[in-house]
């Protein structure tokens, strides 16, 4: 996987001809706004059940390899907490944050990125506590995976979620060029609002990875030790939620991330942002001034970064 570009401007104009887009985006766009109606999120995300493609039982190795198109990948991993109301973030994510999050990063001169959504769960008590995408690199694949999740919505009274699922997978089933090759680390955030939980059995792990996975026991630091051999770890703690709030989350967080990688958003629309900045921060291109916002970009056939040469489609963008 991780063939093809991806192009701000495509991604937007999409967005807006299927309904995700927010109002202000396709505003931007010059798109007729007495015909367009934002779809809701039930629309978006129309499985029901775990998408065929996305089941964790049987997945061996998920790949981010080097090829004559993006010679530098870059591993990233976006693993999305799907219960209660954590919906919302991949919702927004489409919506309007993804789209900008790669622009920024691309613009600022991280090239070859290749990133893959995780939505995570419950494994006490969720139908679907791992869902895994696959590394790709263009806007077309990587709208796919986000909206092929199934949002469960569960989650339970155990005061947690399984984040460290995320450090498992990564640790466990990926193989990556970025570390294999160069000796740079991927990047992987986990993001939501609830405190990690902390032991995973074995016979849980298998049911979720297979009869055929070698899993045994585990607690979420080792997990997070293995994880963070070959990638820079990091959550983003969402405080907007009341569950959010209570002081037990970042206390538990405390325990396991140092103060750089527990990162915090005050409300979901932030996240997009606080990814951006920090795979910025970590490849040493986080520029205070920023970069331009919203220019668009894509690689070119010599394999070179420019600017889109034409805006999203306006009023010729059929209305949803």
């Amino acid at each position: 996987m991780g063939g093809g570009s991806y192009s701000y401007n495509s991604a937007v104009s999409r967005s807006v001809d299927k309904g995700y887009a927010t109002e202000s985006v396709a505003s931007s766009t010059g798109a007729d706004m007495s015909r367009y109606k934002r779809k809701m999120i039930h629309d978006v995300f129309t499985q029901r059940q775990v998408h065929q493609e996305m089941r964790s039982v049987g997945i061996q190795v998920r790949e981010s390899r080097d090829s004559e198109e993006h010679p530098n990948s870059l591993a990233i991993i976006i693993a999305l907490d799907v219960t209660g109301s954590m919906g919302q973030v991949p919702h927004q994510l489409l919506a309007e944050g993804f789209p900008k999050l790669m622009d920024k990063i691309i613009q600022a001169g991280v090239r070859d990125p290749q990133v893959m959504f995780l939505a995570i769960g419950d494994h006490n008590y969720d139908t679907a506590p791992l869902q895994v995408g696959q590394f790709e690199s263009s806007d077309e694949l990587l709208e796919k995976w986000l909206t092929s999740m199934f949002l469960e919505g569960g989650g339970g009274g155990n005061a947690g979620e399984s984040y460290p699922l995320a450090w498992y997978f990564a640790a466990n089933h990926t193989s990556i060029d970025c570390w294999e090759k160069r000796k740079q680390k991927g990047i992987l955030f986990t993001i939501g609002d609830e405190p990690p939980l902390m032991d995973f059995p074995r016979e849980a792990l298998q049911e979720i990875m297979g009869e055929g996975s070698q899993a045994g026991d585990e607690v979420a630091r080792k997990l997070l030790e293995r994880a963070q051999e070959t990638y820079e770890v990091f959550h983003i703690h969402i405080h907007e939620t009341p569950r959010g709030r209570q002081p037990d989350s970042m206390e538990r967080w405390g325990a396991l991330l140092d103060k750089g990688s527990l990162l915090t958003s005050q409300h979901h629309d932030d996240v997009a942002d606080t990814i951006a900045n920090k795979i910025l921060e970590v490849q040493g291109k986080l520029d205070p001034l920023g970069p331009k916002q919203g220019r668009g970009v894509h690689k070119n056939a010599d394999g070179e970064i420019e600017e889109d040469k034409k805006k999203p489609a306006g009023n010729d963008v059929e209305m949803m």
